[in-house]
C-alpha cells in the first residue's frame, strides 16, 4: 500500500518499537499520530519527528481516548495504517514466596496488552472501513484493492513463555490467536491484519536490565547473536504494508531464538 497521502496511528510511539515504526512510516510518506500515555516523551518524539507527526495522549484500553486519536489521524489524511506497539511486561510466579500471584497484576497485563490491542484494532478498522479502496501491490504483481492494514505486536513469549511470565505470555498468546479471526472478519472490508512476534530487542524495557543480563540474552540468539534493533521491527512493518498477500499471520522476528525456562 502506498503511504503518501495516508495517515497512520502508532501506539507505544514515545519510545522503542513504536517510535522507530513512526519514523519509518513518516519516511515512507505517511502522516503519523503517535499514541502513548500522557507525559513529555510523546511530545518530544513528535517534535523530533517533524511536521507530519502529532502526539495524542491515550490509554489504549480506554475507548474515548483511542477514538480521539483515531479522529486526529483522520483529520490529517485517511487512516490506512494502525500499528499496535503499546504494552507492559510483568513478572510473577503463579505461586511465589508471598503466596499466589496478585490477580490485579494479571488483569492489568491482559487489559493493556490484549484488550488495548483489540480496542485500537476495532476503532481503527471502523475508520478504515469508510475509506475509498486504493490499489496496492508489489512490482510485477497484480494490483489489489485495499482500505487499510493493521499490524499488532505479540512476542516470542506467546510460544516460549518463561518462568514468571504467565500473564505476559497469556496476553501475547491471545494477540497472536486473534490475528486470523480478525483478518477473516475484516476481509470483506479490504483490511488486512498481521502480527509480529519480536524476540529480544533493544527497547527501554531491555535497557533497564543489567548489562550482564542483556549480554546473556543476546548470546542465546543463534544468528545474529545480538539484540534486535527497533529499526528492524519497523522495516518488517513497512514490508507487511507493501505486500498485499501478507494477511492473517504471525511472523516471529527473533533470530531463531527459543526462550529457555529462565
Amino acid at each position: 500500500m502506498e503511504l503518501n497521502g495516508a495517515s497512520a496511528l502508532v501506539t507505544g510511539a514515545a519510545s522503542g518499537l513504536g517510535r522507530a515504526t513512526a519514523r519509518a512510516l513518516l519516511d515512507g510518506g505517511a502522516s503519523v499520530v503517535l499514541v502513548d500515555l500522557p507525559g513529555p516523551r510523546g511530545e518530544e518524539a513528535a517534535a523530533e519527528l517533524g511536521d507530519r507527526a502529532r502526539f495524542v495522549a491515550a490509554d489504549v484500553s480506554d475507548e474515548a481516548s483511542v477514538q480521539a486519536a483515531v479522529d486526529a489521524a483522520q483529520e490529517l489524511a485517511p487512516l490506512r495504517v494502525a500499528v499496535n506497539c503499546a504494552g507492559i511486561a510483568t513478572g510473577n510466579r503463579t505461586v511465589g514466596r508471598d503466596g499466589p500471584a496478585p490477580l490485579d497484576v494479571f488483569e492489568r497485563t491482559i487489559r493493556v496488552n490484549l484488550i488495548g490491542t483489540f480496542n485500537v484494532t476495532r476503532l481503527a478498522a471502523a475508520a478504515m472501513a469508510a475509506n475509498e479502496p486504493v490499489s496496492a501491490g508489489v512490482p510485477g504483481g497484480p494490483a489489489t484493492p485495499e482500505r487499510g492494514v493493521i499490524v499488532n505486536t505479540a512476542s516470542v513469549a506467546a510460544y516460549d513463555g518463561q518462568i514468571g511470565q504467565a500473564a505476559y505470555s497469556a496476553s501475547k498468546g491471545a494477540v497472536a490467536a486473534m490475528t486470523l479471526p480478525i483478518a477473516r472478519d475484516l476481509s470483506k472490508l479490504l483490511i488486512r491484519v498481521m502480527t509480529i512476534a519480536p524476540g529480544i530487542f533493544e527497547t527501554p524495557m531491555m535497557a533497564g536490565m543489567p548489562q550482564e543480563v542483556q549480554d546473556s540474552l543476546a548470546a542465546q540468539i543463534p544468528h545474529p547473536s545480538r539484540l534486535g534493533s527497533p529499526a528492524e521491527y519497523a522495516d518488517l512493518v513497512r514490508a507487511i504494508i507493501a505486500n498485499p498477500m501478507l494477511n492473517g499471520e504471525v511472523i516471529r522476528l527473533d533470530g531463531a531464538i527459543r526462550m529457555q525456562p529462565k
